[in-house]
C-alpha cells in the first residue's frame, strides 16, 4: 500500500486542520505590497526556485535550488542544483540581486549579452554548494538520467555576524523511475557553513552526511541558535550554545537539540518527546502518525521560524501544503507555559518576556493555532510553493546581541537597515518570497522568485477573540477584512525577455525542462508527504 494519500485525502485533511485550529491572535496585517519578481540583471534569462536568505558579514546572501540559465530563444546555457547571490544595494532596492559565477557566452540575436551562471558545468554536475568527488563522479556517469542534487531548502542560521550554517538535503533524483515513488530518494542531510566576503558567498561542506536519510531531516525546515538550555547548563564547554532543529514529516514537525560545537556529530543529538515533555536520546521514527508523539502536528512544506522584535516572541511563517499559495502564521504563546518550571512562567522567562537567544521557549510554551497570513497570487501554473519569510529586512535587531564581539559597544550591536525607510519599526514589516511559474506549462515552465512586503498593524492593547482566526487587515472599525494589496510596477529588467519564450530550445533543454516540470502537479501534491525532507520542486 502506498504511503501517499490521494489528492482528495490530502485536501480533506488540510481542510479539517484549518477548521479545527481556529483561534484569536494579536497579529493583524495592515497591508501587503507586491514587489513582483526578483530581478537578476547579471543573467540573461534564469529560471530558479527556492529563495532563502540570511545576513552574513554585512551582505544579504540569497540561496536557490535548481537553477537554469537560457538565451533569449530558450536554449539552455547552464543547469545546476543550487546557486547563490547577494542582495544588490538592499538598503534602497529590495528586489534586485547580484549573481556570482556569471560567464559571458557571446551575444543574443537581439544584441544583448548572453550570460549564464556556472556555464562551464553540465546538467547536474555543479553548483554553488560543492559536491564530494563520489557525487560528481556519479552525476557525470549518469549524464542527467539520474543525479545527486543538493537543495538549500531553508534559510541559513547565523552563528556570528560573519558566518552561518545550513542543513541541506542530498537527494537522488531519477527522471524516469519504474516506481514513481522512487523518483526522489533522500540520502540524508549535509551540513554547510557559509561566509560572505565581498568577492561573493562561499559554501563549505562539513563532511558528507550528518543526518542519515532514514531519520527525520532535522534542520531542513528551520534551525534556531539559543542560549544553553536549563538541562544542559552544566555542559563543561562554556562557549557552547544550543541549536534547536526542526524537521518535517508527513504528520508535522519534529524537534531535535544539539550543542553548537557538536553539529556534525549526530550521536550527540537529543530529540523532543512530547509525551514525556523532555529530550531523549532516542530519535522518533519519521513514519510516526500519532499527534501525541509529534512536536507540532500539521502539514508543512516550507517556512521560516525566527524571533520577532516587534511581537517579542518567536514567529513561524510557512506554507502548509505544496499545492496551496497561502502563507500561514503561528507564534509562541507566552501565556501558555508547559509544565510548572519556576523560570518559564506566564509572561516569559521569569515573567519578563523572552529575547532572541531564548530558543528554549520552543519547548516551554505552546504554539498558537494555524492562521492565514496572506494568500500570494499564483502564476500561470496555478500554484506557488517554497514560501519563505526574510526577517533580516526591515530589522536592525536581526542578530542576537550575543553574536556581536564582546568588545562591541552596545550601541553598535545592531545591523544595518535593509529596505524602505518607511517601514520604520524593527520587525513591523516582513519580506515574503515564493516560487511561481511565470511562463509555459507544467512540462516546460519558467520559474521565478516573487516578492511582497507585508506590514503588520499596531499591536492592539487588548486582543478580542476573532472566530475566523485570519490575520487580516483592519478597517476603521478594527474588524479583520481581506488583505489590502498594492501592486508596485517593478523596474525595467534585462531578463524580461524570458516572458516571450514559449517552447523553444535545444533537445538538451527540452530534456531538462521535462525533467524539471513534468512531475509538478503529482509531486507537489504528494511528495511533500514523504517521511523525509524531500519536497516537490522544479527538478
Amino acid at each position: 500500500m502506498s504511503c501517499f494519500p490521494s489528492v482528495a485525502q490530502l485536501f480533506t485533511s488540510c481542510l479539517i486542520l484549518s477548521t479545527l485550529t481556529q483561534a484569536s491572535t494579536p497579529i493583524i496585517v495592515k497591508n501587503v505590497t507586491i514587489l513582483g519578481p526578483q530581478l537578476t540583471p547579471d543573467v540573461t534569462n534564469v529560471s530558479r526556485d527556492g529563495g532563502y536568505s540570511a545576513l552574513v558579514n554585512g551582505n544579504i546572501v540569497w540561496l536557490y535550488d535548481d537553477t537554469e540559465c537560457m538565451d533569449t530563444q530558450g536554449n539552455q546555457l547552464s543547469f545546476v542544483s543550487n546557486t547563490a547571490a547577494y542582495a544588490n544595494q538592499p538598503d534602497s532596492d529590495v528586489a534586485t540581486v547580484a549573481d556570482f559565477g556569471v560567464v559571458n557566452l557571446g551575444t543574443n540575436p537581439d544584441g544583448s549579452p548572453k550570460t549564464a551562471i556556472l556555464a562551464h558545468t553540465t546538467v547536474g554536475t555543479g553548483g554553488w554548494i560543492p559536491f564530494q568527488p563520489d557525487e560528481l563522479q556519479y552525476n557525470e556517469q549518469m549524464n542527467g538520467k539520474e543525479r545527486v542534487a543538493i537543495w538549500p531548502g531553508t534559510s541559513p542560521t547565523p552563528v556570528s555576524t560573519t558566518q552561518a550554517f545550513l542543513y541541506a538535503p542530498l537527494v537522488y533524483v531519477d527522471s524516469k523511475p519504474q516506481d514513481p515513488s522512487k523518483e526522489y530518494q533522500a540520502r540524508g542531510m549535509t551540513l554547510i557553513t557559509i561566509t560572505a566576503p565581498n568577492t561573493g558567498p562561499v559554501a563549505a561542506r562539513q563532511g558528507d552526511l550528518i543526518i542519515p536519510g532514514t531519520e527525520v531531516a532535522y534542520g531542513g525546515f528551520s534551525s534556531i541558535l539559543g542560549y544553553k538550555s536549563t538541562d544542559t547548563a552544566t555542559d563543561k564547554d562554556l562557549g557552547n550554545r544550543d541549536v534547536y532543529l526542526l524537521g518535517m514529516t508527513a504528520s508535522g514537525l519534529q524537534l531535535a537539540r544539539v550543542g553548537m560545537n557538536s553539529l556534525s556529530d549526530f550521536s550527540k543529538y537529543t530529540f523532543w518527546d512530547p509525551q514525556g515533555q523532555n529530550f531523549s536520546a532516542s530519535p522518533p521514527k519519521p513514519s510516526l502518525q500519532d499527534a501525541a508523539q509529534i512536536y507540532l502536528p500539521g502539514t508543512f512544506s516550507s517556512g521560516s521560524v525566527f524571533y520577532s522584535p516587534y511581537f517579542k516572541t518567536f514567529i513561524m511563517v510557512y506554507f502548509n501544503k505544496m499545492v496551496d499559495s497561502t502563507f500561514y502564521v503561528r507564534y509562541i504563546q507566552l501565556d501558555g507555559p508547559l509544565g510548572h518550571d519556576a523560570t518559564w512562567i506566564v509572561g516569559g522567562k521569569n515573567g519578563k518576556g523572552i529575547e532572541a537567544e531564548d530558543a528554549e521557549a520552543l519547548v516551554r510554551y505552546t504554539w498558537s493555532a494555524e492562521q492565514k497570513l496572506y494568500a500570494s497570487p499564483s502564476g500561470p501554473g496555478g500554484f506557488n510553493y517554497a514560501g519563505m519569510a526574510h526577517p533580516e529586512y526591515f530589522n536592525t535587531q536581526y542578530f542576537p546581541q550575543s553574536l556581536y564581539p564582546i568588545t562591541s559597544p552596545q550601541k553598535q550591536q545592531v545591523n544595518g537597515w535593509y529596505g524602505p525607510a518607511s517601514a520604520g519599526v524593527d520587525g513591523k514589516s516582513l519580506l515574503l518570497s515564493w516560487t511561481s511559474q511565470d511562463v509555459g506549462g507544467t512540462n516546460n515552465g519558467v520559474y521565478r522568485i516573487q516578492l511582497a512586503m507585508l506590514e503588520f498593524d499596531n499591536i492592539p492593547l487588548e486582543t478580542n477573540p476573532d472566530p475566523s482566526a485570519t490575520a487580516g487587515t483592519t478597517t476603521s472599525s478594527g474588524t479583520p477584512s481581506a488583505t489590502s494589496t498594492h501592486i508596485k510596477k517593478p523596474p525595467s529588467n534585462p531578463v524580461s525577455s524570458i516572458l516571450s519564450i514559449v517552447e523553444h530550445g535545444t533537445a538538451a533543454h527540452a530534456f531538462s525542462r521535462g525533467l524539471l516540470h513534468g512531475f509538478a502537479v503529482y509531486i507537489l501534491a504528494m511528495h511533500m508527504l514523504l517521511c523525509t525532507r524531500v519536497r516537490g520542486r522544479i527538478i
